[in-house]
């Protein structure tokens, strides 16, 4: 009897392996992200998208006036050209089964004519209409089955049978049906599956086994079986990324060399006083929110404990971060250690090294800004400080990483944003503690739901600043649709300069170049100062600026000098201007729900009443109204975080997770069941570890676990 076969086993075979991939179909297959058999096995069918023929639909048996699903054969095409311009003309499709005929009409789609050729079989979903006395529907959604250059492939297999239907892709050439039978014959030549989950974890989680999950998700004998199916693949996919978490944590204090620093819980209750911590707190102008007093807390004991830190700070925009991690950074300062705060962008950094310096005022902590602009000797003298430990506190970008940048003790490091740096990054700084490993602090003011948080920073503790500093003021926030309407913004921006207020005009992301929106944004400038801000002191901030010119246009923005600000995202997080009121987003559809949360958190930042427009239209799908509808309903991010999750799925937010994981190819963080399975797979992944951190006892989850990690951190991860 042949050995179960393990996911390595099959991603070491390529498809040619199988008989019914050509070398044709095998490049095809190569150009769409399949090269093995594995990869073919764990493209999965689409959710809900499986016809059955056991109990047959047909086109007679279409309701008018409802959305339906139907197979039918495309048997003839008719496109009317482009020639009229006055009016668009429609692809026309006639399609049937064997008890009809049924209209398709597609407006603004001429490449259907191409991809629905006659003798075409495929899956129409739409909302079925009437049209002459026939049935119609109009711009349905298309899932191709079989395309007409696929003979025998298989298709006396079709009938009485419940077909899964598989994201076929255009641009490779490949059809659902086609997948559907190199998946067939790779489960019938695949065998057993070993499973690599202990028993009881099966039982007491009521999942099925490996190889029947595997059989029913892509060849169901009844409908009955794809949910059991698809829930233990889902766990699957859920459980290998938690315990590769849970692994690294375990990895990370089990090979850290911690630095104990010099600090106290009662420095942050004003109970101590002297030391640095306790007159920064007690010099700031406001008092700190109960949420900062609970977040310094923990940070305070991480400090003082025997693990290095690895903290994930995450607030709502003007939650007060900064302060927070400021305190910490000086906790490792005034235990003998250096500081050093790494942030994403040129802007931020200089934003951030001047808001440092205001929050420090007379204390005797010498704080260096280290990005691209600084050269020459006052370079090569900064470095020369930095490693000598004259520098207590280092605020810089990438430039940071670079070898040249040495430290005297580095005992405390916070990276702001870590949605745009890797875990390699956050790595390499971290090595540079030279006595012993760092405390790590991570910041993002990028709200996130829990579950999601569990996938992104899942090896990281997490503290949440759930409340705003007293005094900030609710951002009145308008979505403004129609083009006529756009002269509220305009005029609201002219009433707040007059009351010597300041404004932004953000230009909307018009493409991959940022030479592109450059000139968009100088286009906007020129036309604004000429139109509807004519008379204003407008000025221009993009990321192809020459750092001085932006740091120049950021000063004057500050001074008054500039009254209007006209600007890229290159002003999304971190710029602080108090009196800066309102915020006119163009374009605003173009902009996702986070994004336009961070614009909208650059105003508002002070007791000044402010306001936010968005200017554009909802978009054809409907789908970018939802998002400006809610982005105007509330001011909320962690609201906001879950219909961004409920609208776009968590495709968005996992483009945070760093490489080595495999995608959530069936898992979804805004599915309920999915979010139970995700805390059960944490669950699992902790017990597992705990019991046998370095998996000898589960060589198959070990082997697994690896085969889906880099090589490097799969060393990492199960070195001794």
């Amino acid at each position: 009897m042949a050995s179960p076969r393990t996911l390595r086993d099959l991603s070491l075979r390529p498809v040619s392996v199988l008989k019914t991939v050509s070398d044709r179909k095998a490049a095809q297959l190569e150009l769409w992200g399949v090269a093995s058999v594995l990869d073919l096995l764990m493209t999965f069918p689409r959710k809900d998208r499986y016809i059955d023929r056991t109990v047959k639909a047909s086109v007679s048996g279409l309701d008018v006036g409802t959305a339906a699903a139907v197979l039918a054969e495309v048997q003839r095409v008719r496109s009317g050209g482009g020639h009229n311009r006055n009016r668009k003309v429609p692809v026309t499709v006639t399609v049937r089964d064997d008890t009809g005929t049924m209209e398709v009409a597609f407006f603004n789609q001429p490449w259907r004519a191409k991809q629905l050729r006659e003798g075409t079989e495929a899956i129409f979903w739409g909302k079925v209409g009437d049209y002459r006395g026939t049935r119609q529907m109009v711009n349905p959604v298309v899932d191709v089955v079989a395309g007409v250059d696929e003979p025998g492939l298989g298709r006396q297999r079709r009938t009485l049978r419940i077909l899964p239907v598989y994201p076929a892709s255009a641009k490779a050439g490949l059809t659902s049906w086609e997948i559907g039978t190199f998946v067939e014959e790779a489960l019938e030549r695949a065998g057993e599956f070993l499973d690599p989950l202990p028993g009881e974890w099966l039982a007491s989680l009521d999942l099925w086994d490996r190889t029947s999950a595997m059989r029913a998700i892509h060849g169901p004998e009844s409908l009955d079986v794809i949910r059991p199916a698809r829930r233990r693949l889902t766990f699957d996919e859920l459980f290998r990324l938690q315990l590769a978490l849970v692994l690294r944590r375990r990895a990370f204090e089990h090979n850290a060399r911690a630095l104990r620093h010099d600090v106290s819980p009662r420095e942050i209750t004003g109970a101590v006083s002297g030391t640095l911590v306790s007159r920064f707190l007690g010099g700031l102008p406001f008092e700190l929110t109960t949420a900062q007093r609970r977040a310094l807390a923990v940070i305070v004991a991480d400090l003082a404990g025997p693990f290095p830190m690895h903290r994930l700070l995450q607030g709502d925009v003007g939650s007060g971060k900064t302060v927070v991690a400021l305190a910490a950074l000086l906790g490792a300062v005034q235990s003998g250690h250096q500081g050093a705060l790494m942030v994403p962008t040129e802007v931020l950094a200089e934003q951030h090294a001047v808001a440092v310096r205001q929050l420090l005022g007379a204390l005797d902590v010498r704080v260096e800004l280290l990005t691209s602009r600084v050269k020459g000797k006052a370079r090569a003298q900064m470095l020369t400080d930095l490693a000598s430990g004259e520098v207590s506190i280092v605020v810089g970008t990438h430039a940071l990483l670079t070898r040249e940048v040495e430290f005297a003790s580095l005992g405390m490091v916070v990276i702001d944003e870590q949605h745009r740096f890797g875990v390699e990054q956050r790595a390499t700084l971290r090595a540079k503690g030279e006595e012993g490993d760092p405390d790590l602090l991570v910041m993002t003011a990028t709200p996130i739901p829990r579950t999601a948080a569990m996938v992104i920073f899942g090896d990281l503790d997490l503290t949440v600043l759930d409340e705003l500093p007293p005094g900030r003021v609710m951002v009145t926030t308008k979505w403004l649709p129609r083009p006529a309407d756009e002269h509220i913004a305009w005029d609201r921006v002219r009433r707040e300069v007059a009351a010597g207020h300041r404004a932004f005009v953000v230009c909307p992301l018009v493409g991959d170049s940022l030479r592109v929106e450059a000139r968009s944004a100088t286009e906007e400038c020129d036309r604004l100062r000429a139109g509807e801000l004519a008379g204003l002191r407008v000025g221009l901030l993009h990321g192809q600026m020459a750092p001085a010119a932006r740091e120049e246009a950021m000063a004057q923005f500050r001074r008054g000098e500039i009254e209007v600000l006209v600007a890229t995202t290159v002003i999304e997080v971190g710029v602080d201007v108090p009196e800066a009121t309102v915020m006119v987003v163009e374009s605003a559809d173009r902009f996702g729900i986070a994004q336009l949360h961070q614009l909208r958190g650059r105003v508002g930042r002070g007791a000044l009443a402010s306001w936010c427009f968005l200017l554009g239209e909802g978009g054809e799908d409907g789908v970018a109204g939802e998002r400006l509808a809610a982005v105007e309903k509330t001011t909320d991010g962690f609201v906001l975080a879950e219909e961004d999750l409920r609208l776009r799925g968590e495709g968005t937010l996992l483009g945070a997770r760093q490489q080595g994981h495999t995608d959530l190819r069936l898992a979804s963080l805004s599915d309920p069941d999915d979010r139970f399975l995700l805390t059960e797979a944490r669950r699992v992944a902790e017990a597992i570890v705990t019991g046998d951190p370095q998996l000898e006892a589960h060589p198959a989850l070990a082997d697994e676990i690896k085969l889906f990690l880099s090589e490097d951190e799969g060393e990492y991860l199960f070195k001794s």
